[in-house]
């Protein structure tokens, strides 16, 4: 039997604001220490007006994530919100540490660049998550669409065909940044121990300039497909006005990568230079320590974003029931990713053998919390109730309000006799009120 532990969201949040509080009298009084303990240059003045953008930006996200906890009312919905929000304060944490110890940055770092693709995918998997609630006919819907033609600079290649092509593609294309990131990134931490990597430092002779480029390619990639899906799908996904998320992802990842490669280009020019290394080592490490300064700066403007355009309004509802654990232990529950990323080897290497699969939304497969990247699985509607997330299913309205609506009625009108010529039934007429 789950353990509700009473009225928990009553005491949950006043629990972890005094959590949060005790924090504070414990890390202020250390930091004041390190001040004091040693000279105050410029770099522990920048790790400490940096910790207190930090220690401002991280109870905006919790209390953010805890409401979602607390009315965890669509799991998935909420899941991949909740793992976006975590973006910013595993971004700001990262930083400072990073800041405060120069010598460890290249091993933080690689958890701030991991979690920037598992973002991207788990925004990818809110989208689809929700666009299969509301037309389970997902693919019909798109072939009777207009044509969606690339955007520049791809805008001369043929147009991917409207249906499960343009779908599998796009899913696709937004998944192998999260296959090539961290791989990258355990290339970068290699040619750190060998000494070949030189962070910071454009020269053919390192492999931090390499990296670089395919990191860029890949992630540049991975956003032109959430585009190119948005544009296919607006209509239908501006109940959750995804444009604000989308640009509080977009912005996130690409800001902090490209003021890197800025930082990096003001290193090879010479603007930032051995003559005023300050406090650091180096000129690389005088980069970075730019680069995790500003970042945890810009961490506080990205958490009142997030808070506004993710916000837990639209999942309160009147009765809400659940343990209060059920919640928390769900947002560490990582078996989508790794099935969709099996998938998509295995579908990658069908392909790679000439023996591609002919459907891959077509099948009927178990409904969890999460909608496969690879395998939707959207033309059936489910008639089980058992195998249906434990939230409610219909249209999304905003504000607490998800009107419950038949299946059969999700899919644009357009779509009916398509429907009806694959079920092999009879037309039928709607009753009248």
């Amino acid at each position: 039997m789950p353990c509700t532990c009473g009225n928990w969201r009553r005491w949950i949040r006043p629990l972890v604001v005094f959590l949060y509080i005790l924090l504070l009298l414990v890390v202020l009084p250390f930091c004041i220490w390190e001040l004091q303990k040693s000279e105050v240059g410029t770099h522990n003045k920048a790790w400490f007006i940096a910790g207190i953008f930090v220690f401002m930006t991280i109870p905006i996200s919790l209390w953010g994530i805890l409401q979602h906890l607390v009315h965890y009312t669509q799991p998935e919905l909420q899941k991949p919100i909740i793992r976006i929000l975590w973006m910013v304060p595993i971004y700001s944490l990262d930083s400072w540490i990073a800041l405060k110890y120069p010598g460890i940055a290249i091993y933080v770092d690689t958890c701030r660049e991991c979690y920037e693709a598992y973002v991207i995918y788990n925004f990818m998997i809110f989208l689809l998550n929700y666009l299969s609630n509301q037309y389970p006919s997902l693919v019909l819907m798109l072939e009777v669409k207009e044509q969606q033609r690339h955007l520049p600079p791809l805008c001369c290649c043929p147009p991917w065909p409207m249906g499960e092509v343009l779908l599998f593609r796009c899913k696709l294309g937004v998944l192998q940044y999260t296959v090539v990131r961290p791989f990258t990134t355990v290339i970068a931490l290699i040619c750190q121990l060998c000494g070949v990597y030189d962070e910071g430092n454009f020269s053919s002779k390192n492999a931090w300039t390499y990296l670089v480029i395919v990191n860029n390619l890949s992630q540049l990639f991975a956003m032109y497909c959430l585009v190119l899906f948005y544009k296919a799908l607006r209509e239908e996904l501006n109940p959750i006005r995804p444009v604000g998320k989308f640009l509080c992802v977009k912005l996130v990842v690409f800001v902090s990568f490209w003021q890197a490669a800025f930082i990096a280009f003001l290193v090879k020019v010479g603007v930032i230079s051995d003559s005023h290394t300050w406090d650091w080592d180096s000129v690389e490490a005088v980069a970075t320590g730019l680069q995790d300064f500003i970042i945890c700066v810009e961490m506080f403007l990205a958490a009142i974003a997030h808070h506004y355009s993710f916000t837990y309004k639209p999942y309160i509802q009147e009765a809400e029931e659940g343990s209060c654990f059920d919640s928390f232990l769900a947002m560490w529950d990582i078996s989508d990713i790794r099935a969709d990323i099996s998938e998509q080897v295995r579908n990658v290497g069908r392909t790679v053998l000439g023996r591609p699969r002919k459907m891959y939304f077509g099948e009927e497969q178990e409904h969890n919390e999460h909608t496969s990247l690879l395998s939707g699985g959207t033309q059936e509607p489910v008639t089980d109730a058992s195998s249906m997330p434990p939230s409610p299913t219909g249209r999304y309205k905003g504000f607490g309000q998800t009107t419950i609506t038949p299946h059969s009625l999700s899919a644009p009108a357009g779509l009916s006799s398509a429907m009806q010529e694959e079920d092999d039934n009879p037309p039928t007429s709607l009753p009248q009120d």
